[in-house]
């Protein structure tokens, strides 16, 4: 039938349509039904393996298919035809690279195994980074493999270096096809942008692409975090003209709109901590930046040239969350094109996640609800923790707080509290106590952050006492011990500040402070993190755990 419309069409059109793209065409609707056939079969099978997300299977079925019903075309002939395609319009038709090797890399033992540039392998080798995690094993192939994705690990597993080496890998001076002659003069624009909720985790961020990248490559990374001189950002852009972006939502957005910065051929859109970039405080920057980010028009046959779907075909999305709220399946759906849900060695289709999200600590929660967030958040926590609640008054918090230091000996805290106004008078009362302590929060300037955070990472400052900013992106490798002065809002909350600490297998302790009436608080929290939090007290400087009949249950369960 198609065949049939399209010799119909010519016959009607004349000269003014060649044969040649009738049947080019042709050629390409016959990929994307094989293309279709083949996600059906994974969404058919259930879970996935490497081997049957495309990386192989695709470019063979394609093949056969071709080879069938062309006849005596040889195979060289027709591989040179799908190269052509591929080039033209790679992301829309979707034929992918087989990998370099043949198994499923869950369990690589060098980063050498997952097709990466030799390029980063090597700044890789220089910064003592050589095996690469559970999740980065994982991550890595699929995402070279153009697959839409959501990682989603626990916090201090590794996801960054998870999404970034495969852009590295195929963006900026380390990628694996690098003709600097070519480069030099060939204006290639954005190709990669970041977005992350906080400065902090921007800055973090483009920490990672500094080091890797080396004094001489800096400049193909440019940070657009708010709190900075606007100007001197979009300065930078001009002179500069990095390939990757990293940023907070306002400040991406507000240059995007000024029209110094443009981002519509743009390979790679990483939202890293999706699920807090989906809150209403970012609604309408997030917006500006999904309709903008790699929406480059590119024709669609199957779904017509003004589809959603042919605007967004040269984009890339990766989606970075510890957690996996309904909100961010949602958000999958709707920006990617078939995401797959990484994870540590598994990769899943979307449609067979059930998902895990908050919930309010103070209202009532179903079992099945309540098990779904429990193997969310298990998920989402480090190995090595231990978990304590001590129950004091209101107005001795801080002094339980300093006694529980010094019984744990932690040499690197973090404690968190719901408002900012009290912070100050937390850190004069542990000053004042000999402990050093510092305050970090929104309110602070950039150079105030970046100063007291400079000096907890250094050891200068023992006890870091912040708000919820802190609970995402901080990374402090030392951090020992977390402290939750007030009670978080939910069980998602929990995990992110739990993850502070524990860090890349390390072992870390997480003590919750409260008063009497909050007790039940935290067994609902128990119950629904499914581990044990145990009642404790510091006498004499040291921990002192007081095992009653439900914490005698937990354990032996």
């Amino acid at each position: 039938m198609p065949m049939l419309i399209s010799t119909r069409l010519f016959l009607f059109v004349g000269d003014s349509l060649p044969l040649k793209k009738l049947i080019c065409i042709s050629r390409t609707a016959r990929i994307h039904t094989s293309l279709r056939l083949q996600r059906r079969i994974d969404h058919d099978n259930g879970p996935l393996t490497l081997a049957s997300l495309g990386f192989k299977c695709e470019v063979e079925t394609a093949k056969k298919d071709q080879t069938n019903k062309l006849g005596e075309t040889s195979l060289q002939a027709y591989k040179s035809r799908v190269k052509a395609v591929r080039n033209s319009i790679s992301k829309d038709v979707g034929v992918k690279n087989p990998l370099e090797i043949e198994d499923a890399p869950f369990a690589a033992k060098t980063f050498s195994m997952l097709g990466l540039s030799p390029l980063v392998i090597e700044r890789l080798e220089k910064e003592g980074v050589t095996v690469p995690t559970d999740v980065q094993s994982t991550a890595i192939p699929t995402i070279s493999k153009n697959h839409d994705v959501i990682i989603q690990s626990y916090t201090g597993s590794g996801k960054t270096l998870a999404y970034l080496l495969p852009i590295l890998s195929e963006v900026g001076p380390l990628k694996k096809k690098f003709d600097y002659e070519e480069d030099r003069f060939k204006k290639t624009g954005i190709e990669a942008v970041i977005v992350a909720p906080s400065r902090e985790l921007g800055m973090q961020i483009v920490r990672e692409f500094e080091k890797l990248l080396g004094p001489g490559g800096k400049k193909a990374v440019q940070q657009l975090v708010g709190g900075a001189n606007r100007s001197r950002q979009e300065e930078a852009l001009k002179k500069n003209k990095p390939a990757i972006v990293v940023g907070t939502p306002g400040r991406i957005a507000e240059i995007s709109a000024a029209g110094k910065l443009h981002t519509h051929g743009c390979r790679f859109l990483v939202l890293d901590e999706v699920d807090e970039l989906l809150s209403f405080n970012f609604r309408e920057d997030m917006h500006r930046i999904l309709e903008h980010v790699g929406r480059r028009s590119v024709p669609d046959q199957s779904s017509g040239p003004q589809s959603p779907m042919s605007r967004r075909a040269e984009r890339q999305t990766i989606l970075v969350s510890a957690t996996v709220p309904f909100s961010v399946i949602r958000a999958a759906r709707s920006w990617g094109r078939d995401p797959l849900l990484v994870r540590a060695k598994s990769v899943v289709p979307l449609e067979s996640v059930a998902a895990s999200g908050p919930v309010p600590l103070s209202g009532p929660a179903s079992s099945s609800t309540s098990n779904t967030v429990t193997q969310g958040v298990v998920e989402s926590l480090p190995p090595g923790l231990k978990h304590y609640y001590c129950v004091t008054k209101s107005q001795h918090k801080v002094d339980t707080l300093r006694r529980c230091v010094h019984a744990l000996n932690a040499k690197s805290v973090i404690a968190f509290m719901n408002h900012t106004k009290q912070l100050k008078d937390s850190v004069f009362k542990l000053e004042a106590r000999g402990m050093k302590a510092a305050e970090l929060h929104g309110d602070l300037g950039k150079l105030g952050r970046s100063t007291t955070l400079k000096k907890f990472k250094d050891g200068e400052v023992r006890v870091l006492v912040t708000n919820e900013l802190s609970a995402r992106g901080l990374d402090v490798a030392e951090c020992d011990l977390v402290v939750n002065l007030d009670l978080p809002t939910d069980l998602v909350h929990y995990a992110h500040r739990a993850g502070r600490t524990g860090r890349l297998g390390r072992k870390g302790n997480v003590v919750t402070i409260c008063e009497e009436p909050e007790v039940f608080v935290v067994k609902k929290l128990q119950r629904q993190l499914g581990t044990p939090i145990l009642s404790c007290e510091f006498i004499e400087g040291k921990l002192v755990v007081s095992k009653g009949e439900g914490e005698e249950d937990t354990l032996k369960s």
